[in-house]
């Protein structure tokens, strides 16, 4: 379960750190602060939708 939640971390991670870059430039926000801040963001808030993804899957089977 850890490999696979490692895997789909790489995907869910990047694509939410990514859509929070884009929703921080699209306010405005163009500084380099802001949108490492909104990556980071994006990145911890993958882990907990990581592991309910990775849980699902596995209940599944």
């Amino acid at each position: 379960m850890l490999r696979l939640g490692f895997i789909l971390h790489l995907f869910i991670g990047s694509t939410l750190a990514g859509s929070a870059v884009i929703a921080a430039l699209v306010m405005g926000k163009d500084t380099m602060t802001p949108i490492l801040i909104a990556a980071a963001i994006g990145f911890v808030i993958a882990f907990p939708v990581t592991w309910m993804v990775t849980r699902a899957l596995y209940e599944n089977r």
